[in-house]
């Protein structure tokens, strides 16, 4: 073989590893909007970054840096929104450590539905180790609640905005 056909066997192998790696991380980034442990934005956006790679596809940096900006900042803010839904409705730091716990706990043992009970559970629990007030804690939890889901929506919507581009991209570079 010649060292001309090897490059060219290297690239389509380099092309094929980013397809695959850049589609799973696509689709972890989605997964990662419910689970506390992706990034769920930033994850995509890593999908996005590595298909601009593939030989294919013209590297766009405006975008990149436009994406990217985007994911940082709701990355930032999925530490502040449960936080602040918390304390909106009266919680402490014990509610939302709580509902963090919770989650992963909730995940474990219930599956989907651990994602909706377990942070509420987990706030509830958290803010009855700290004061046994009922009523407070049942509020509070409600907001870790509440806090929890509006993040969640608002990660999930970004990946869904980054899967349409990742499917534009290989829609009008690769097919």
């Amino acid at each position: 073989m010649t060292n001309k056909r090897l490059t060219k066997q290297f690239y389509i192998i380099v092309d094929i590893f980013l397809f695959t790696l850049s589609s799973a991380l696509i689709l972890l980034g989605i997964a990662g909007s419910f689970l506390p442990v992706l990034p769920g934005p930033l994850t995509s956006w890593l999908g996005l970054l590595l298909i601009h790679q593939h030989s294919g596809v013209p590297t766009n940096n405006s975008f990149l840096w436009i994406t990217f900006g985007v994911a940082l900042t709701f990355f930032l803010l999925d530490f502040i929104i449960p936080a602040l839904g918390t304390k909106k409705f009266g919680g402490s730091k014990f509610g939302v450590y709580g509902a963090s716990i919770g989650l992963v706990i909730g995940l474990l043992f219930l599956g989907p539905l651990g994602i909706i009970a377990g942070p509420f559970f987990g706030a509830y629990t958290g803010e009855l180790l700290q004061d046994s007030n009922r009523k407070k804690a049942f509020k509070a939890a409600l907001g870790a609640l509440v806090g929890f889901l509006g993040g969640a929506f608002l990660k999930f919507s970004i990946a869904l905005i980054y899967l349409y581009f990742f499917s534009a991209i290989i829609w009008n570079y690769l097919l």
